[in-house]
């Protein structure tokens, strides 16, 4: 297909750049794929940055999940009085849902979550409404009862699913 797409680009005058031009195979086994254009060989990635989503080769999304929560965190901590305040229970929890959590689900749709990432995820779904209700990790305070005091219930696979589902 390759040698046809650059006969078509090179009949509206369109050259294929060789040194911008990279590949990546996504595998469970990865290993290296050999293209050439023009006589030279184009560079094989092990992870490549795509509209702020990091694309891996062996399709684990693990290093990208984690990531993703600690923005969220940092944006969370950089609000936190707003989200700490007196404000009513349901506004500060439709401002976590729609400033916090849309940092950290961003690109969601794509990612093949393991055991591991559904665990990452719903701790840091815990961890925000435990710094909501300013409830520390030292208080022996069970998720259960924290999730009373927020009136909630875990929430963000089913967030997850609901945007692949789209």
């Amino acid at each position: 297909m390759l040698p046809d797409m650059i006969d078509k680009l090179r009949c509206y005058g369109m050259e294929t750049n060789v040194e911008k031009t990279k590949l990546m195979r996504i595998s469970r086994q990865p290993f290296p794929v050999k293209i050439m254009i023009d006589k030279k060989q184009l560079e094989n990635l092990e992870s490549f940055k795509y509209l702020d989503s990091m694309l891996t080769n062996d399709g684990i999304c693990t290093c990208e999940i984690r990531s993703r929560i600690a923005m969220a965190k940092a944006a969370f901590n950089k609000k936190r009085a707003l989200f700490t305040s007196t404000l009513d229970l349901k506004l500060r929890k439709k401002l976590v849902k729609c400033y916090i959590w849309s940092i950290a689900l961003y690109g969601a749709e794509t990612w093949t979550i393991r055991i591991v990432d559904q665990k990452h995820l719903e701790s840091f779904e815990m961890w925000c409404w435990r710094r909501m209700e300013k409830i520390s990790w030292t208080d022996h305070v069970r998720n259960e009862v924290a999730l009373l005091g927020v009136k909630e219930q875990k929430n963000i696979m089913r967030e997850i699913s609901k945007r692949k589902a789209n």
